[in-house]
Order: C-alpha cells, then sequence, then structure tokens
C-alpha cells in the first residue's frame, strides 16, 4: 500500500514539474554480503516507486577523510533529496561512525539518526526531522491495526540509537505511556506482560517468550537472529526476538520474521525520501534559485565607484555557489569572495537545457566609454534582484595595464558593479599571470631554438633533445607527434637515418617571421620596439623584438575560445609561432612546449566565481582584446551559466567595444567555436556618443566635456544617430532582436533621451529603453530587463555573415562592406602575400577577426557616424591559428599601450592600518 501510494505521489510530481524526480543516494563503505543485499532490495523499491537512487560504494581502504569528502559532494547535490550512509562500516581504516551520521546534512538525513535529527524528535517536532526508518514503519504497522495509541501502555524492549530509543520517542509523542525495557531491566516479563503495544528490538534470539504477553497485545518484532536447524540447507534459520509460535496465540496483531518489519523499513526509506523531495519543492521551485539579494542604500550624489563597493558587504562566495546550484567539490575557494569552478561541473549539467543567451554591446564609442559593463551587470541586478529571474553575468577580465594607466577598472560603476572591485580589477586568481608566464616561456622556447640550432651539429642536437637515461633513449609522447607530422613511423631513437635526424632535430626558424612576441600586463610604451641577444653569451645572435600587453597574446584568445583542458591543449599545440625558411609553419607542438603550457593553464581554465552589488552571480573569465583578439570572455562561462541558470534563465554577456568590432565577432567567431545561439542583443547607446556622431567637438578623458555636450541639441543629436541606426541594421544582419538600452546621465535632458528611443524603434529596434542602473542599480534597468524578457520570447533567426569556406580576401571584404559601410577593400603587398601564404599553409578557412580602430565605423577614428563609400586599407594579415582566426590589420595600432602624463596610478594608495585600497576607479 505504501509503494503504491509513492508512486503515485511521484507520478504527480513528475507532471507537476517536468523533468524532475526524487533523489536517493547510497554511500557504502566496503563490501559485505549483508550490506550488498539491503543496498539491492532499496534500489529494487526506489527503481519500482520511480525514485532516482545512486549507490556510491568506496573501497574498504577509504579513510574517514574519504567518507566525509563523499558526504559533503551529497549534501551539496541539489538533484539528490535523500541519502543514507549503509551502516556497517566495512573500512580497514579507524572511522567514526557517529561522526558519518552526524555529517549528513539534516534536511537529507533520511535515515533520522544525525544528531540534529534524534533532537527533534526526543522533543516531539515530529514535522521537522526524519525518523529512523525502523521506528517509523513498526508506527505504520500499528496504525494499520486501528488502534487508537493514545493512551495506550507501550514497552520498548531495547534502546539502540536506530530502533529503540527512536520508537520510545515516537510513541510517546503519539500519547502512548511508554516503557522502555533493556538487559539490565530485572523485572522484564513482568513489564512486557503490561503492554498494549509490545516493540522487541534487543538483538537476541526469541528473548521475549509468549506466555510474557498480554492477551490481545500488538506485537512488533524487529529482531533478526541465526539458530542452529539442522533441517535447514544453510543448518541455521532466521527468527526474531519473540518466541513466534506461542507469542502469535495471544497476541491480537504480530509481525513475522522474516517479512514483517524489513519491508516497511525498506517502504519508510522511500516514503522519508518522497518527503524530503516534497520539502524541496515547497522551499524552491525546481529551475528556480532561492538566491539571497543584497539590498542597496542608494545615495545622492553617487559616490565614487570603490566606496559604494566598499560600502556593500558581499556574501561569502561559497553561499553564491551554493545559491546557484554547484556542488562544493565544484568550487575552489580564493578566500572569502572569489571562487573557481570546475569543469566538472559541466559535465554534470550536460544534459540540462540551456537558458536564455543575451549579448551587450554599443554603438561606436567615445574615448570615455558608453557604460556598457554598467548596462550589463545593471541588467543582471535587475533580472535578478528586481524579477526574480536565474540570471549570470559572464564578463572579461580586466588587464592591469588599463587600471593603472588612463581608464582605471573595469568593474561596471555607480551602482552597478562587480564586488570586490579592487579584487576584480587586479591579480584576481592569477589567470593573465599564467597567460604571462605561459606566453614568455614560448618565446624563450623560440629564441633558444634557434640559437642551439645555430650552434650545434644534427649529432650534439639530437643527443640533447633525446638523452640517453640509464643506458635508455626514449621518444617523449610531443616529439612522436613531431615525427608523425614528419611522415617518420618510427618510436626507436637508434632507427632514424641521418635526413630523418635532421628533419627531426631542425625546425629552421627564419627569424624575419617571428610573429611571436613577449608579453606584460602593463602599459609600457618603452618596450614596442625592442633589441634581444646583446649579451656576449648568445654569440651575435640578436634581433629585433617587442613586448605586448598580456592579453594581446593569442594564449589569452585561446583561454576565452576553449570548450575543454583538452580542447585548449589542442588549441595551445597549434599556435603558430613562425614559419621555417621552406615557408613551413612552426608550432609550439613543434617546440615541444605544448605539455608545458598546458600545465600552466591548468587552473586558468576554471572561470571565476564572483557577484554584483545586489547579489547576483558574475563569471569573470579570460579578457583578450577587442582588436587583435576576439573581446569576448569565454565560451566556457558562458557554457556553465547557460545549464545552471536553467531553460527560464538567462546569461547576459558583454562584448568589446562597438557592435561592428566586439558583437561580430561574438557572431562570428566566438558562436561559431562554441555552437551557442544567441537570443537578444542589447545595444547600449548614450546621448553624448551620438552627439560627437553627429558633429560634437572631440571627447578626450580626463578633459572636461564640451558645452555642446551640456545643453540640449536635438538637431546635432538627430544627425548622430545615423551610427545608432546603422549598429542596430549590423546586429539584425545576424537574425536578432535589438533592444536599445540608452545609458542616460544627468545633463540628458528628456527630449534628447524620447528622441533617441524614437529613432531606436524607427530604426527597427525591436524596443527602445531609457536606463537610470548606474544611479539606481537594478531597479533603474528593471524597463530594460522587461524589454528583454520580452525579446527573448521572440524568433531569433540566426545565422553568421560569411561562410568559412569563402576565400580570405571574399571573408574580408563582407565584413568591410556589410559591417562598416566600406564600398571595397584594398589590400596592401604585405597583406596579399599573406593571403598567399596561409592559404597555402592551410589556414584560409579560419574566421576574420579584423583589428581595426573602435572610434569609427571606417578606419579612421575622425570619421563619425556612419561614412559610406570609403576603401578599407588592409595593411597586414596576421595568423593566431591556435585561437582560430586570421586577423587583418587595418591602419596602424599599438599591442603595448603606453602611460598618459597623469597615470591612473596617481589616486590608488593603500591604507595600512585597515589593508582597504583608495582611488582605484
Amino acid at each position: 500500500q505504501v509503494r503504491e501510494r509513492l508512486k503515485k505521489q511521484v507520478v504527480e510530481m513528475k507532471e507537476k514539474f517536468p523533468g524532475f524526480r526524487p533523489g536517493l543516494a547510497i554511500l557504502q563503505v566496503g563490501n559485505r554480503d549483508d550490506s550488498n543485499l539491503y543496498i539491492n532490495m532499496k534500489l529494487k523499491a526506489a527503481a519500482e516507486i520511480g525514485i532516482s537512487a545512486n549507490h556510491i560504494k568506496l573501497p574498504n581502504t577509504a579513510t574517514e577523510a574519504d567518507v566525509l569528502k563523499c558526504i559533503a559532494s551529497l549534501n551539496g547535490d541539489p538533484a539528490v533529496h535523500g541519502f543514507i550512509v549503509q551502516l556497517p562500516l566495512d573500512s580497514d581504516k579507524p572511522i567514526n561512525t557517529e561522526k558519518i551520521t552526524n555529517a549528513v546534512a539534516p534536511e537529507k538525513d533520511v535515515d533520522g539518526l544525525s544528531s540534529i535529527n534524534a533532537g527533534k524528535l526526543s522533543r516531539g517536532d515530529l514535522g521537522d526531522c526524519f525518523i529512523p526508518c525502523t521506528p517509523k514503519g513498526c508506527m505504520e504497522l500499528i496504525r494499520q491495526t486501528g488502534i487508537q495509541v493514545a493512551g495506550k501502555r507501550a514497552v520498548v524492549v531495547g534502546r539502540s540509537k536506530i530502533v529503540g530509543a527512536p520508537m520510545h520517542d515516537l510513541l510517546l509523542w503519539n500519547h502512548a505511556t511508554v516503557t522502555t525495557c533493556h538487559s539490565k531491566t530485572s523485572t522484564l516479563a513482568e513489564e512486557v506482560g503490561k503492554a498494549d503495544i509490545l516493540v522487541v528490538a534487543a538483538g537476541k534470539a526469541e528473548m521475549v517468550k509468549g506466555e510474557w504477553i498480554k492477551p490481545g497485545a500488538i506485537v512488533i518484532d524487529c529482531g533478526i537472529n541465526h539458530v542452529p536447524d539442522s533441517t535447514k540447507a544453510s543448518g541455521k534459520r532466521v527468527v526474531g526476538d519473540v518466541a513466534y509460535s506461542t507469542a502469535k496465540e495471544k497476541a491480537s496483531y504480530i509481525t513475522p520474521v522474516p517479512g514483517g518489519v524489513g519491508p516497511m523499513t525498506v517502504a519508510m526509506l522511500m516514503q522519508s525520501t518522497v518527503e524530503s523531495a516534497q520539502r524541496f519543492l515547497e522551499k524552491f521551485q525546481p529551475g528556480k534559485w532561492n538566491i539571497q539579494y543584497n539590498q542597496l542604500t542608494l545615495r545622492v550624489p553617487v559616490p565614487s565607484d570603490i566606496e559604494i563597493s566598499q560600502s556593500c558587504i558581499p556574501k561569502p562566495i561559497d553561499q553564491v555557489a551554493k545559491e546557484v546550484g554547484l556542488l562544493p567539490d565544484e568550487v575552489e575557494l580564493y578566500g572569502q569572495t572569489k571562487a573557481k569552478v570546475h569543469l566538472s561541473a559541466l559535465k554534470r549539467l550536460k544534459n540540462q537545457p540551456d537558458g536564455k543567451y543575451i549579448v551587450v554591446t554599443g554603438i561606436t564609442p567615445t574615448p570615455l566609454g558608453e557604460g556598457k559593463s554598467t548596462t550589463t551587470v545593471g541588467l543582471v541586478q535587475a533580472l535578478g534582484a528586481h524579477l526574480h529571474q536565474n540570471v549570470f553575468a559572464c564578463v572579461r577580465q580586466p588587464s592591469q595595464g588599463p587600471t593603472f594607466g588612463i581608464k582605471g577598472g573595469a568593474a561596471g560603476g555607480g551602482y552597478c558593479q562587480v564586488i570586490p572591485m579592487e579584487e576584480f580589477n587586479l591579480h584576481l586568481t592569477g589567470d593573465i599571470h599564467a597567460i604571462t608566464a605561459a606566453n614568455n616561456l614560448v618565446a624563450a622556447a623560440v629564441d633558444a631554438r634557434i640559437f642551439h640550432e645555430l650552434t650545434q651539429t644534427d649529432q650534439a642536437l639530437y643527443n640533447r633533445l633525446v638523452p640517453s637515461v640509464n643506458g635508455v633513449r626514449k621518444f617523449s609522447d610531443i616529439q612522436i607527434r613531431r615525427l608523425q607530422k614528419l611522415g617518420i613511423n618510427k618510436t626507436d631513437p637508434t632507427a632514424l637515418t641521418k635526413e630523418e635526424v635532421n628533419l627531426f632535430v631542425r625546425l629552421d626558424i627564419d627569424p624575419g617571421t617571428i610573429t611571436w612576441q613577449r608579453v606584460l600586463d602593463t602599459n609600457d610604451r618603452f618596450l614596442r620596439k625592442i633589441t634581444i641577444g646583446q649579451s656576449p653569451t648568445e654569440k651575435g645572435f640578436s634581433r629585433m623584438a617587442q613586448f605586448d600587453i598580456t592579453v594581446s597574446s593569442e594564449i589569452m584568445a585561446v583561454l576565452a575560445l576553449s570548450d575543454g583542458l583538452d580542447d585548449m591543449k589542442k588549441r595551445l599545440g597549434r599556435m603558430v609561432v613562425a614559419s621555417s625558411k621552406r615557408g613551413e609553419p612552426v608550432t609550439t607542438d613543434d617546440l615541444g612546449v605544448t605539455g608545458a603550457l598546458a600545465v600552466l593553464m591548468k587552473d586558468a581554465v576554471k572561470p571565476n566565481l564572483m557577484q554584483t552589488l545586489e547579489g547576483t552571480p558574475v563569471f569573470v573569465h579570460a579578457g583578450p582584446f577587442a582588436n587583435i583578439a576576439h573581446g569576448n570572455s569565454s565560451v566556457l562561462a558562458d557554457k556553465i551559466a547557460l545549464k545552471l541558470v536553467g531553460e527560464e534563465g538567462f546569461v547576459v554577456t558583454e562584448a568589446g567595444f562597438g557592435a561592428d568590432i566586439g558583437m561580430e565577432k561574438f557572431f562570428n567567431i566566438k558562436c561559431r567555436y562554441s555552437g551557442l545561439r544567441p537570443h537578444v542583443v542589447v545595444l547600449v547607446a548614450t546621448v553624448r556618443a551620438l552627439k560627437m556622431h553627429g558633429g560634437g567637438p572631440a571627447v578626450t578623458a580626463g578633459v572636461p566635456l564640451p558645452k555642446e555636450y551640456m545643453e540640449e541639441n536635438l538637431q546635432l543629436l538627430a544627425k548622430g544617430c545615423s551610427n545608432l541606426n546603422k549598429q542596430i541594421q549590423n546586429a539584425r544582419m545576424f537574425g536578432v532582436p535589438v533592444v536599445v538600452a540608452v545609458n542616460a546621465f544627468k545633463t540628458d535632458t528628456k527630449a534628447e533621451l524620447a528622441l533617441v528611443v524614437q529613432l531606436a524603434k524607427e530604426a527597427g529596434a525591436f524596443e527602445a529603453v531609457e536606463c537610470t542602473h548606474w544611479a539606481e542599480g537594478g531597479k533603474g534597468a528593471v524597463a530594460l530587463a522587461q524589454a528583454v524578457q520580452r525579446a527573448s520570447q521572440t524568433p531569433s533567426n540566426f545565422r553568421f555573415l560569411y561562410n568559412v569556406e569563402l576565400p580570405v580576401i571574399d571573408k574580408i571584404r563582407l565584413i568591410a562592406q556589410q559591417i562598416y559601410g566600406a564600398s571595397d577593400i584594398e589590400l596592401l603587398p604585405e597583406a596579399q602575400e599573406k593571403v598567399s601564404v596561409y592559404t597555402k599553409q592551410g589556414f584560409g578557412n579560419l574566421p576574420i577577426c579584423m583589428a581595426k580602430t573602435h572610434l569609427s565605423l571606417s578606419h579612421d577614428p575622425e570619421r563619425k557616424g556612419a561614412p559610406t563609400g570609403f576603401i578599407l586599407p588592409i595593411r597586414d594579415i596576421r595568423a593566431s591559428v591556435g585561437a582560430g582566426f586570421l586577423y587583418p590589420l587595418v591602419g596602424t595600432m599599438s599591442t603595448m599601450p603606453g602611460l598618459p602624463t597623469r597615470p591612473c596610478f596617481y589616486d590608488i594608495d593603500l591604507d595600512p592600518a585597515s589593508g582597504e585600497v583608495n582611488g582605484l576607479f
């Protein structure tokens, strides 16, 4: 009857919450035959009822720490609603059973053995605890007789924590008068004879005699004992703690052994699991996070960014992780406010449906920026803290170069920030430092290899590359790959011919073709051109080189586009550092450095978890440049976030610079590699930038805005909306609905904001919304969030701009004409040569990543609005083969920024007393 009732309840749960199933985990240590038998009974019952049961088996060598670690993981798994530790623990190591049972989360302790559940039962809190399954089954059997328990005399023989003690409490709180007897009770027969209800759990064969029992009593026998019996094939039979043959003559009801209490114990375990799942559903809607949001205290005027950030007390990051459904063993804490998330989370969630995918981009900006990061954070705060949707922000990690240079921090601003902003803007968890180390290892390997090949014979190189260790010479795995690439199918180092040795040891790098540069995460203009190899020890081998800023390294782009450790390792190995004198590409795998790079990057590949001011979760991961790279956060962060938010949730990511750069690359590069399809584009616009595009004077960072930007000028604004119009068309070209976010400043008038909204809708935006999130937090972006919700329900007919199989020149021309408005392109001789080289080397089918100014749709930063009819000059083309794109260089640009006259670091300081960072903005 119990099982049939539970079956119906599980069906009803599934109908109400599709995809939901009560989850039971059974943790076993060792391999005892009796435990295996009991577990199989439980698994069979669970399958019959529709409960998802998982049997976790640890070896008998498991330590207490191993068991506790497993319990911690199950405690944090939202798919497990109940779990039991199968006793006894069959381990060779000493394990404290009490410590183990108390480690089980009380809300999942369906065995009812933890001290918390036992304490609640003893206090009579029956509706707020789990009752051990055997006493619970006994009570159900007593109820089935129809007898009124209240007022009856009950005797419990036995006082174990599993049966006797909880049975006493259960009968007591059902208003029976209860006596507990045990091995020291001198008047046992007399006490038994008084019982209207008798429960025996003493563990002693036929200890209670039939003649002791009160006529008409209800007898529940919980004992299982083996006694000799020559008539049985096994030589023994199973009996209870009560002499059944004589007791049944006096009892009105009696449970047989076996077949009485045992099946009810299993049924009660199933019932407790279903009850736990029901409690879970009452507290949490499946797919809905139970998340604590932070209440903002808004101030006018709005304080500095760091003052706001430091005034907010962030939630412990392990709490954030738990709120969004991450398990404890999927989270690696870096202090109290940041953590790394293991890629095992993506594997666990692989069958979960993805949420809605939103990309935030902008019109062509002023040098001041138009608030894309602020809008990204404001939108997620509105969707989460105000509209109570599951939502994740996925943003790039900022470089320290701009932080100490001219821009300052990049955590958003005002009341829309990732916090703590000083952690976000500085070292975070060391990913950029790992990239710096990996990048410079490659640079060192390139020059060292050239040096050694110039100064050694083939045989000397071979002896050092494949040394004899203890008389044995052996190729490493990476050397085997090089041999296979060369078509040499040999694994014995002594078997290579002289010609094969020459091919193997000589990369024969042409120094004039080296494209791999050293990097540093600091703005330092004096490293843009340097001479290396001037020490006498380098024997005259010197060459011109340069330092780039770390975020421009191809390794950063590889990190951002990888979808796992294996994919990252393959991409790292495919990176081309130069060409040989024969014109063949030389890769990091040829240099033998792939494995070392993967080791340096093994932690960097894990996304970093942080939070916003209002307590919504944020992934901060990867930070590739948006000119020579694709300018988007990592594929892995987006994929994990999309699984965590669930089908009705939202993931909001940001694309660098304007829509013509970051958004175009988001679609044509990031989405092409990730396989993800966006639902909505949020296009950020400001009155300030649109006036600039209408012909307003130049805007310079650190200089007060000219009066044209401080006063109402609808004519100038309307003219500048040509840029907004073009960027809306650019987004719609990919088949995705566009919502325009008009980021309001205090100098904007109502008429100006209304004009932008009107013209945006006329240009084809799904909706245009005025936003005040900088000053009001998520509250100021609620209308934007609602517009995004509505837009996400409309069909998204996403499509790429071009087929990668097209010739390189055709792909560049399509971007120039369709996205920028150019009439055509012009390839300078160096670029023409690179097209030929890369096509010959097999890289012609890679996507295109245009490297051009972000301050204009054209190549000329002074041409504002939406210029047309220009010829786009392509100065050069370079390859990021590991990342997976070619990047044409449009005009001149530096990959190593310089420091301005008054860098931001003038304002940054540390308070020695409190340890607080001051002045970071």
